[in-house]
């Protein structure tokens, strides 16, 4: 299965969910494609205390997991995507929804 994953937040919480459930969704064999979106572009800088972001999402991208980042978004928000993330437009986006056999949004 192909499974789309939206992210568009920047609570700490949800976006180490997001992360944890696309890497689940790996190790049960299926194909996921992340794609950050308005203020889910910066999911790589939100780590807390309790809350491990950057290493979820490290695993993600060792497991094979790609992650797109909207292109405008990070201009907006004045970021820099890391080297693990393909700078992306909306027709990307649109891809990933139409190949997809399922979308997720966090």
């Amino acid at each position: 299965m192909k499974v789309g994953t939206v992210v568009y937040s920047n609570d700490p919480e949800t976006v180490w969910n997001a992360f944890r459930f696309a890497n689940f969704t790996l190790s049960m064999g299926d194909e996921v494609k992340v794609f950050l979106l308005g203020k889910g572009v910066g999911s790589d800088s939100l780590d807390t205390d309790k809350i491990n972001i950057s290493e979820q999402l490290q695993t993600f991208v060792n497991r094979g997991g790609k992650v797109f980042a909207c292109g405008f978004c990070l201009e907006f928000h004045q970021l820099e995507a890391p080297s693990t993330y393909t700078v992306s437009t909306m027709k990307d986006l649109y891809e990933i929804v139409k190949e997809s056999d399922k979308i997720v949004t966090f």
